[in-house]
């Protein structure tokens, strides 16, 4: 399940993400992304991970169209979890993107909202 969080910088797409995530879920992102597009910025997140359980298939192949589809419009990502498999997935999406990524554990989200400029 996704959760959208508020945020006053209009090139950033806020989430908490909790349990397995399904291709609907996925597809709230897409009208997101399109119009931050529109105003001729890069795509920003900040993902919040709570007992993430990673994705049905439907949802994971929906996320690997988009993301391969907008890979080059997205800017810096700000991953926050307790899992050392987290911090393992945003260095391999640092390494494949021109993104900065950063890794925080739960207990730096401040730091990771601050980061990120939410």
């Amino acid at each position: 399940m996704i959760e959208f969080l508020d945020t006053k910088k209009e090139n950033l797409i806020a989430v908490e993400i909790r349990g397995k995530v399904s291709k609907e879920d996925i597809q709230k992102f897409h009208p997101l992304i399109q119009h931050i597009l529109n105003t001729n910025e890069k795509v920003e997140f900040y993902i919040e991970l709570h007992d993430f359980k990673g994705y049905d298939l439907e949802g994971f192949w929906e996320g690997l169209k988009i993301d391969s589809s907008h890979i080059s419009d997205y800017g810096n990502m700000a991953i926050v979890g307790g899992k050392k498999w987290h911090e393992w997935a945003a260095e391999a999406t640092d390494f494949f993107t021109d993104s900065e990524v950063k890794h925080f554990d739960l207990e730096e989200r401040a730091s990771a909202k601050k980061w990120i400029g939410m």
